[in-house]
This record gives C-alpha cells, structure tokens and sequence, in this order.
C-alpha cells in the first residue's frame, strides 16, 4: 500500500492544479451565488468535460499488468496527464487572477479534507486485486472536481454566513459612530464612472470616500468599510451593483443611503434579472430607499426612469441633456481631446465646463455630479474646478500610447449603451480606425439581436475588425455582412492577446484601436 500511496503524489499534484482554476471560475461566479456557477457549467459542457484531463482514465488499465508495474503505469498516467493539462491550460491567457482571500483558503481546507476522505477510505479498504478501482476513483474524483468544489462550498456556507454577519456587524458599528452620510449610486451602466466623477467633484470641498475597484456588492461594501474608510472622510460614495431584483434594496438596508444617483437603466444582466420591467423595479430600490430629506438624482433623457411611478416622498433632482430638467447640458462640443459643455441650473444661471472625458455619455454622470455637489453646497467655481480635474477612468474609453498606436480601452463591461457611444468616441478620431471586440453577453435571449446591431455600427466606423471568440462573435460578424463589409477586413481570433500583434499590421498612419469589452475568464473560448 506503501507504493500505491507514493503514487498518489502525482494525483495530489493533479487535483491542486485543477482545483485552483475551479476556484477561480467559482470566484468569477460569485461562489455560485444564484447557482451562477452550476449554471455556467451547464451552459460551457464542451470547456468542462472535454479537456486533456480526461487522460488520466487511462490509469484504470492498471488491472492489465503486475501489482508493481500497475503502480508504475498509473503513476506515468497519471504524471503525463497533469502535465499535459497544465501546459495546456497555461497558454490560457488570465485576465483577473484568482485572489487568495479567507474565504478561498478556507474553501481549500474544506476541498482538502474531501479528498483526504475519499484516499483515507481508500486505504481502509485497500486491496491489491482492487487496483483497477482505486484509480477509477482516484480519476472521478480529478475529472469531477467541479462537483467537489462545489460540494465544499455548500460545506462552508455556515461558517461564511457567520463570518459574514460578523464583518457587517463591525462595519455598522464604525458607520454608526461616524453618523456619515452615504451616496448610493446604481444603474445599468456607468456606476463606476459617475463614482469617480462625482468624487472628484466633491472632493474640491469635502473629504469624500468612494468604495474601491469594483466593491460594489454588500461583501465589498462592508470590506470597504472595515479596511478603508477613514475617520476624517465626511461622505461615503457607494457604488451598489445588482444580478437580480431585491439586492439593491439589501444593500441598502446596510448601507442607510440618504442621496441617491440612477445613471441609466439598459439591458445589462438581462438574464438574471428576467425582464426589463424587473431591472427597471432593481434598480430603483436606492430611490425608493430613501430617507424623506433625502435626494435623488434621475435622467430625464432615460424614459424608464421619466416613466416610473416613483413610491417615496424624498427630493428628486431631474438632469438631461434632450428633455427638460433641473440641471440641462447644452452646447455640447465633443472632439477627440475631450468634451466642453455648458449647464442651466434649476434657478436659471449658466455655467461653462470642459472635461478631459471622451463621450456624450459621461455628460451625464458629469452633471449628476454638478446636481448633487450643487445640492451639498458647492459653487460654480467648485464645481468648474472639480469638473475640469476628472481623471480619466480605468478601461472605460481610457486613451492609451502603444508605440504608434493609441488605445481607446473601453474593456469593462460593454452593454449596447455604451458600446453605441464608444463608436461615436471612436468615429471622432483621424486616421485608421480599429475595432477589437469579444461581444456583449448576459442579454438573456436578446443577446443576439442587440449584438448583430453592434455589428451594424460597428461597419459604420472601422476600417478593420478584431473579433475575439469564434462562437459569441457570430451575432456581430452576421451585422458586418448585413453591412455589405468587406470581409477581408475582418478577422477572428480565439485570444485577444493575439490582436496585438495583428494591430501592428493593420496600421496606417495615425491609427486608432477600440478596445470594446474585455470578458472574464470564464468566457474565454478555445
């Protein structure tokens, strides 16, 4: 048993191999909250069940030799498998590397103590004329490691729950003690931009705190509690995301928001919401959880927010750049170097603004800025200073140097809002124009039609096409040949790391390249 034992070196190897890339896509799941990750296998069958780990069944002809020589060739099996699979998987290019948080080492102990059980059952029956059968086992339990890890999650949901309640339990104290006021700032599109934007406007005055990277749910909201908000900040900015009606209204009972910002309600996770009308409730239970002194900013440009029959009594401040409004943009000037506008306030006055920022989109977020700064008692000079210092915002229509080459990066999370709009950017600038896109996804049955119209305007602007994914960029290239393009303008490739290269070869002059939509790992296709 002793050499049986020894063997198994290399299937530990396997499994720690395997089970940290289960662990990454389970984390890109959100650990399978909504049954997100059960969901995603099911639907990516072909990327979970056919892969080079399938070799190491090969391991259950072990039967067919000696004892001794059994051991040797499941160990080969076995070595040459797990080699194989991880140079395979290694080409793979990792957008978002697996973070190695509490949760997740405790989630390795638990899948750990699993396969402990499974090789300790092993060795209380063991049998040499059983060979055959450990190595199935052994195989399963590689091959089926989804099902484990999945298991182990269920395993450690007590204990994520109680940690969990613990962390909230401190975050709430602290923002008791603080008696901080807090903005909450959702939509469909443009959360983290409007953050950005809006504490840079704030923080010509006061001492604003926004929520880091992308904390935009209640785990990260109470991290960003716990970890980084500071005694001598006075106004939290908190970006508040959502996959389904109910938890904007859970964060905001956490959260106690007292102003209120809804950027525009689109089509974004279409799929976990149900229905349009679902995300249009979603994602107005920041306003309706208002306090009555509070304040609410809304789009009168967006009719899904025009047309709601609002359920709270609390201040609502209208912005708009069409429609009339409270706070209205006009003489919109866009060009490649950045945006100057000018806004009629509530009581009548006008004031000039220039950003640095690209698109009529972020004029928007720009003036709900303005709305709410306003509100808090900023004054014109302020509030020009506070505009005029935006930065621009990462991978989101961000202007990049690549040698030549410049970079519009608009990776994060395309929707059909946005991705119309950064054709528009895109449509500003001289010279060779460049699309690079894997598409757009999570529009439950609408995805294709919204894609193939992308399409469409894509052949409206470039020059060339870089289209990442094979399969989910299909809606997209039938909207090019809607288009009549030409097709030898058009290439498809399975990894966006080999665009680069191509855009060196597509350059003509001044040239430059929209990056649209850059999707997590777990879209990767090969």
């Amino acid at each position: 048993m002793e050499y049986f034992l020894f063997s198994l070196i290399v299937y530990f190897v396997f499994v720690s191999i395997k089970s940290k890339r289960t662990i990454h896509m389970l984390q890109q799941n959100y650990y399978n909250e909504s049954n997100r990750y059960v969901l995603w296998v099911f639907k990516n069958l072909k990327k979970v069940f056919i892969n080079f780990d399938i070799l190491v069944f090969l391991s259950v002809l072990a039967f067919l030799f000696s004892f001794d020589h059994a051991i040797l060739y499941a160990s080969l099996v076995g070595a040459i498998s797990c080699f194989i699979y991880y140079a395979y998987n290694r080409r793979e290019q990792t957008k978002k590397p697996l973070v190695v948080t509490s949760r997740v080492k405790r989630l390795v102990i638990t899948i750990f103590l699993i396969y402990a059980a499974i090789v300790f059952g092993i060795c209380y029956t063991f049998s040499e004329d059983k060979l055959w059968f450990y190595y199935l086992l052994v195989s399963l339990s590689i091959y089926f490691n989804w099902v484990i890890v999945t298991v182990a999650n269920f395993l450690n949901k007590p204990i994520e729950k109680y940690v969990y309640h613990y962390y909230k339990s401190k975050a709430m104290k602290k923002m008791k003690e603080m008696n901080i006021p807090v903005v909450g700032i959702t939509g469909s599109y443009g959360k983290t931009s409007s953050k950005n934007i809006l504490w840079d406007i704030l923080n010509t005055r006061l001492t604003p705190f926004k929520t880091p990277s992308n904390f935009n749910t209640p785990y990260g909201l109470i991290r960003s509690i716990n970890n980084y908000l500071d005694k001598f900040n006075d106004i939290f900015i908190a970006e508040m995301g959502a996959f389904k009606k109910g938890e904007i209204k859970t964060t905001c009972k956490l959260m106690k928001p007292k102003y209120g910002i809804l950027t525009i309600i689109g089509q974004a996770h279409l799929e976990s919401f149900g229905s349009q009308e679902n995300i249009q409730k979603g994602k107005f239970e920041l306003i309706e959880s208002l306090p009555s002194d509070g304040i609410g900013i809304l789009n009168a440009d967006d009719p899904l927010q025009k047309n709601y029959k609002l359920k709270n009594d609390c201040q609502i401040i209208w912005i708009g750049i069409e429609a009339d409004a409270d706070y209205k943009a006009s003489d919109i000037k866009l060009s490649h170097k950045g945006t100057n506008f000018k806004v009629t306030f509530k009581d009548g006055h006008t004031c000039d603004f220039e950003t640095r920022l690209l698109g009529r989109h972020n004029i928007y977020n720009i003036l709900a800025g303005i709305a709410l700064g306003s509100a808090l008692g900023l004054n014109d000079d302020e509030l020009k200073r506070g505009v005029s210092s935006i930065a621009p915002i990462e991978h989101r229509l961000e202007l990049k140097k690549m040698g030549d080459i410049t970079i519009i990066d608009d990776a994060y999370n395309s929707n059909p809002v946005g991705s119309k709009m950064a054709l528009d950017v895109l449509d500003l600038m001289p010279g060779t124009k460049i699309v690079v896109t894997p598409g757009m996804i999570e529009l439950g049955e609408k995805q294709y039609e919204l894609n193939n119209k992308f399409g469409e305007y894509i052949a409206d602007v470039a020059d060339y096409v870089i289209l990442v994914g094979e399969e989910q960029t299909k809606p997209i290239l039938d909207g090019l040949k809607n288009k009549k393009y030409d097709e030898k303008k058009i290439y498809v490739l399975n990894n966006v790391v080999d665009a680069f290269p191509l855009m060196n070869k597509l350059k003509k002059g001044e040239t430059y390249v929209l990056l649209e939509n850059d999707l997590p790992d777990l879209f990767n296709e090969r």
